[in-house]
């Protein structure tokens, strides 16, 4: 018992276990499509009686093996080499381990899985479990193999698969679970029985493999899957503390094929034929509008106050009916002297009658007006549009200025794209070979569409428009003719300042490098 002391037995007896372990897990499949056969209350029951008898036969392989590999009487001649019957035994052993560790290597790779087949009529109990005991000898011959070429005394060699079958017992749903959820830990271990193969052809061509060279092989690479599943685990940690809504938003727009970052097209073999896609650019545009809309700011919505169409109460009536007859819009702010002094929210056709009749706007004709903090998220700013039955939402500031209003159509346009009226301009004019021109106001999660690309927009800025973007990459208020560059791995795009208004970058070019 001298080998009790010797730790290069500890480790063999510790790495056998696991090898065993692994090794069983096919095991434990066909066993369990063989109990599935069984009525469920004697399915428990089969498993343990099938491998209790199979452990005594693994113990027998186990003896009679340990007895052959001591025949080392030369019984064959062949060139410069004496073969005894131990060294014909460990080159057929070598040969089988690497015969099974290829395939099943193969059959990890391609993904092949096995299935229950069958009918499911129930089958006789002592039929399974005699199934279960031939089964478990023919697929322990690997295994006895490997516990030979890894060991050299039968009590480890024992201790190890009896300790690998009480596992196997106790734990075998779990077990199976974990290394289906973990195949690299297979691949691994298949690896590990190429090794001992090879080394079991070896030292049967009298080429002697010292076992510490192997134990520490399989060591160091148990210790580098264990960084692997640590880092893995580290990975999907991070992953889930991620918003599920954006996970949920990345996984769909991948789905419908839209790629994060519009690089060149990628090489296409001819001889396979192009997908097909289901959806559509306006409809993939329309799904990220749609997936996204949550994360957006009011600010990328609304009309900026600088553009918005209000009615001043101290403005001559003949002034005002040009203005109602003049603008398109439905409803109108109706202020007094200046856009922050709300008196109500009037609908055009109203006011006009007001005007036609009255030659003035009456105050109790008016709507009470709906004023939102510029916080506020697009979510419940939707509930309150909702709510207001169709009339514009007035944004205002910390201050109580108010900066924009938001009617249901920037909602939509949010979604579609843009819905210019009849006297507007669209933001984004497509001048071909890469070129667009772009108003100055243009919105950026739009523009991203539009251009297929990403960067544009970063939730920790302010700014939502193209001229707040530019106004942030250039640190000052630009001239014309001013350039800065989008750049990725695959070019990226220019922004030369095509017009200035006053303060205002008025329209941008934009040119793809």
């Amino acid at each position: 018992m001298e080998w009790l002391l010797d730790p290069a037995a500890w480790v063999g007896l510790l790495t056998l276990i696991v090898l065993e372990i692994v090794l069983g897990i096919d095991n434990l499949v066909f066993i369990a499509i063989l109990v599935d056969k069984l009525p469920p209350k004697e399915r428990d029951h089969a498993r343990i009686v099938g491998l209790g008898l199979a452990l005594l036969m693994r113990l027998v392989l186990l003896t009679v093996m340990s007895w052959l590999i001591r025949l080392t009487a030369p019984l064959l001649v062949l060139g410069g080499f004496q073969f005894s019957g131990r060294d014909l035994i460990l080159i057929a052993g070598g040969f089988f381990l690497l015969f099974k560790g290829t395939f099943e290597l193969h059959d990890r790779i391609e993904g092949r899985t096995l299935h229950a087949t069958g009918s499911r009529l129930h089958a006789s109990f002592w039929v399974i479990v005699t199934q279960i005991v031939i089964l478990d000898a023919v697929f322990s011959i690997d295994s006895v193999i490997t516990a030979v070429g890894m060991v050299d005394h039968l009590p480890i060699m024992m201790a190890a698969v009896i300790i690998a079958m009480g596992v196997m017992l106790v734990a075998s749903k779990p077990l199976t679970a974990f290394v289906n959820a973990h195949q690299t830990v297979v691949i691994l271990c298949l690896g590990f029985l190429l090794t001992i193969g090879f080394s079991l052809v070896a030292e049967g061509f009298q080429f002697a493999v010292p076992k510490g060279y192997l134990y520490a092989a399989i060591i160091f690479s148990v210790l580098i899957e264990t960084l692997n599943q640590w880092a893995r685990r580290n990975q999907q940690r991070a992953e889930q503390r991620r918003p599920m809504r954006e996970r949920t938003a990345e996984a769909v727009l991948l789905m419908l094929g839209r790629r994060p970052l519009a690089g060149p097209e990628p090489e296409v073999d001819a001889d396979v034929p192009e997908p097909i896609e289901a959806f559509g650019v306006e409809e993939r545009n329309m799904v990220s509008g749609v997936l996204t809309l949550s994360d957006r700011s009011v600010h990328s919505v609304m009309t900026p106050r600088t553009e918005v169409s209000w009615i001043n109460l101290e403005t001559p009536a003949d002034e005002l009916r040009a203005q109602l007859i003049r603008e398109p819009h439905s409803f109108f702010p109706v202020c007094r002297g200046t856009l922050d002094e709300v008196v109500g929210v009037g609908r055009a056709k109203e006011l006009l009658l007001d005007l036609i009749e009255y030659g003035q706007i009456r105050e109790t004709r008016l709507r009470e007006p709906i004023i939102v903090h510029e916080t506020i998220d697009i979510l419940p700013l939707m509930e309150t549009l909702k709510r207001a039955h169709g009339l514009l939402v007035l944004v205002a500031d910390e201050f109580g200025s108010i900066v924009g209003v938001v009617t249901p159509i920037d909602i939509f346009e949010a979604i579609a794209g843009e819905f210019p009226d009849e006297d507007e301009v669209p933001d984004i004019i497509a001048q071909g070979d890469g070129r667009w021109r772009v108003d100055g106001a243009a919105d950026l999660h739009h523009l991203e569409q539009v251009l297929h690309t990403d960067g544009l927009v970063d939730d920790d800025e302010e700014y939502s428009t193209l001229a707040g973007y530019l106004l942030e990459r250039f640190g000052r208020l630009p001239e014309v003719g001013d350039q800065c560059e989008l750049t990725h791995d695959w070019g990226g795009f220019r922004f030369t300042v095509a017009a200035m208004e006053g303060r205002r970058i008025a329209a941008v070019q934009i040119d793809r490098l």
